[in-house]
């Protein structure tokens, strides 16, 4: 390559085109014609000896090259752009910008609502919209602008989207309130005892816990399995049923709920934040990020 003739412009148009995959979508997002996006399309083909993206009936798919390129372009224009000092300044106390978090019913509940409420004192004005994610949906929402971050376990998040691991969570056993007479929950008890289990679309009676139990050679009846924790929630704070749930989610409703350590161990799970190039570079988006992992009181991971 003549890396005299490189030009920024191209590289964001690449940058563009491999975010988007849809040359509509990628103009826009420069504010450019689509035959202006397309010249420099034919361009970087030039350049790069290779056809880059190939058309198809929902936009453009990128060649082999054009994925390797991905990455090392994303980082060198994420520096490039830090030594120009193109991030604008963000104004959290008067902004109105409005955003949207996606989640499960578990992250919505024991780290949205909480941050959203603490939010309001620093950023009065700005606007949330919360909805509920789906791994497999997830991706897309985050490409076509219906959600700006995302929260789902590190080993569901496409290769394709910027995630930070925010934080790593731990299992516990939950009772009704006042249920059980002691506070110590004996692996025999446990056994002995009807359980209720979220399965993401209630799909199986077996989770992590199940796992666990038939490592040591035992089983629990499981009698519910539910798509939703607040079901789950609501199940174990009025019958006799008891369940393992995340621990944030525990303490948000322990008024109506007894927490106690599992009797095994049950290996702890992590959550990521997840984003698309489209909301990166942007300083509010930037901003919320931040506070979210701030709020999640975990050391910052590496971006990918």
């Amino acid at each position: 390559m003549d890396t005299e003739k490189l030009d920024l412009n191209l590289l964001e148009a690449l940058e563009a085109l491999l975010a988007e995959r849809n040359v509509t979508r990628a103009a826009k997002r420069l504010n450019l014609s689509q035959p202006a996006l397309s010249s420099r399309l034919t361009r970087l083909r030039s350049m790069f000896g290779d056809e880059l993206f190939v058309p198809t009936s929902r936009g453009v798919l990128p060649t082999v090259r054009a994925l390797e390129l991905q990455q090392p372009l994303r980082e060198a224009l994420d520096r490039l752009r830090v030594i120009l000092g193109t991030r604008n300044e963000f104004e959290p106390a008067s902004s109105r910008m409005s955003f949207a978090l996606a989640g499960s019913d578990y992250v919505q509940v024991a780290i949205l609502l909480p941050f959203l409420l603490e939010l309001r004192s620093e950023a009065p004005r700005l606007r949330a919209r919360v909805l509920f994610s789906d791994s497999r949906t997830v991706a897309s929402e985050l490409e076509q602008g219906d959600a700006d971050v995302a929260f789902l376990q590190p080993e569901r998040v496409n290769g394709a989207l910027r995630s930070q691991l925010i934080f790593i969570e731990r299992y516990v056993c939950i009772a009704r309130k006042g249920s059980l007479a002691s506070e110590r929950m004996t692996l025999d008890r446990f056994l002995a005892a009807d359980h209720v289990v979220v399965s993401p679309r209630a799909e199986g009676f077996r989770g992590a816990t199940d796992a666990a139990l038939e490592a040591l050679g035992c089983e629990r009846n499981v009698c519910f399995a539910v798509s939703s924790f607040v079901f789950l929630i609501e199940a174990v704070s009025k019958s006799n049923l008891i369940a393992v749930a995340p621990r944030r989610l525990a303490l948000a409703n322990a008024d109506k709920l007894d927490l106690f350590d599992a009797p095994l161990a049950i290996p702890d799970f992590s959550i990521a934040m997840i984003w698309h190039d489209r909301t990166h570079q942007h300083p509010g988006h930037r901003w919320l990020r931040q506070r979210l992992a701030d709020f999640c009181s975990f050391a910052p991971g590496a971006v990918r």
